[in-house]
């Protein structure tokens, strides 16, 4: 069967890392993914490093599977021709300028969807294409700060980013849905439109039951580490040798947690019977359930309490995710072969597809890989594509 997406294609003018992500799930899915990156430097991620794979920037390798890479200088006219070219039978064009620059650059919405009725315009910023921040430039770090996950995340003493890219990852995952229904709009409305897709955005969405709460009443979690809000334990302890999460989400299994662990004083206390009051107990309680598991090991904990149902696990470091036969057995890494990173992996797309499951069709591209092979789909002869790199256009 063919992919969902396979006869769609998509002008990814972005870089770094929520507007790549974004387009590498289109691809994933079979869209014929154009990535347009400036001469002689490209992607900015390209030089994210260290880490690097035999010179190549883990950072880009990570986000730029099955795409076709190009150069073009956007600056010039000879370049927005070429982009001009390739929006006439695009579905979908991505960018994250800054506001107002692919206006300047003549390449705006208003002028694309002149030339190309039913493209989708995907505008990715940091703040959104309106407001008074509209001109604020975004980044992953910025946004987890001023969209409010650093105010929940990290100690009291000390907020905390998260360890992954979480708002230029959660962007590009709403931005990719985003575009797919808009295409699905396009079939049935017979027209494109415009998406403005704001890291801010998406991390006010993500704030779910957070921002509704300070909607209620005005209240908001302090930041609790590990631990949960509005459940107790929910969170990490040190046992002897490692650190377990353990996940009491209900009275049920708070007396099996108890019970799996042979602590028949906590079950039968009845100031910790209900969640309600273990919340307003927290500091007790959690001082009495890490005194008992720094005696413990992390192993026994979790067999005893996955022998009870109830949810726990250590916590993991990324050779030990990788590694692990659960990850393994979902092929949660692909194998890609690239010209000049030997046995390539990356993390492999989420979620499994029954009829129509993703394939590698691209390796992340070298810069300009695929400029000439593109240029050429657009009727542009071998001399004039020669010419145009002797004037360093692509």
């Amino acid at each position: 069967m063919r992919l969902p997406l396979e006869g769609y294609c998509v002008v990814d003018l972005s870089r770094t890392l929520a507007g790549p992500y974004t387009t590498m799930m289109l691809a994933d899915m079979g869209a014929d993914v154009i990535k347009v990156e400036e001469p002689k430097f490209g992607d900015e991620s390209r030089r994210f490093t260290p880490p690097t794979w035999n010179g190549e920037s883990c950072y880009f390798l990570s986000a730029n599977r099955n795409k076709r890479g190009i150069t073009v200088d956007l600056k010039s006219p000879e370049g927005v021709e070429i982009i001009k070219q390739l929006v006439k039978d695009a579905d979908v064009v991505i960018e994250n300028f800054r506001t107002g620059t692919m206006e300047k650059l003549g390449l705006g919405y208003e002028v694309l969807k002149e030339i190309n009725p039913k493209l989708v315009f995907c505008s990715i910023s940091g703040f959104g294409r309106t407001g008074p921040d509209k001109n604020k430039a975004g980044y992953d770090v910025l946004l987890q700060a001023t969209g409010g996950m650093m105010s929940i995340t990290g100690t009291e003493e000390e907020p905390a980013k998260a360890g992954m890219s979480v708002a230029d990852l959660s962007t590009g995952t709403f931005a990719a849905f985003s575009i797919v229904s808009a295409i699905m709009g396009v079939q049935r409305n017979g027209v494109g439109q415009y998406l403005d897709v704001s890291l801010l955005d998406c991390q006010v969405a993500l704030l779910n039951h957070m921002a509704t709460g300070y909607m209620a009443n005005g209240t908001y979690p302090k930041r609790l580490g590990t631990a949960h809000s509005s459940l107790v334990p929910y969170q990490a302890f040190k046992a002897k040798d490692a650190d377990v999460v353990v996940a009491v989400a209900n009275d049920g299994l708070w007396k099996k947690f108890c019970t799996a662990l042979e602590w028949q004083d906590l079950t039968e206390d009845e100031q910790f019977a209900l969640n309600y009051d273990r919340v307003q107990r927290r500091d007790e309680l959690e001082h009495i359930i890490g005194e008992r598991f720094s005696q413990l090991d992390s192993s026994y904990i979790i067999e005893q309490l996955e022998s009870f149902g109830v949810p726990s696990g250590k916590i993991q470091n990324i050779e030990e995710v990788m590694t692990s036969p659960q990850v393994i057995a979902r092929e949660m890494m692909l194998d890609i072969e690239h010209p000049s990173v030997p046995n390539l992996k990356v993390p492999a797309f989420p979620v499994k597809f029954s009829a129509t499951p993703p394939t590698v069709r691209y390796a992340p591209p070298l810069l300009g890989e695929h400029t000439n092979e593109v240029l050429q789909g657009l009727g542009y002869t071998e001399e004039a594509i020669e010419r145009l790199r002797s004037q360093a256009i692509i």
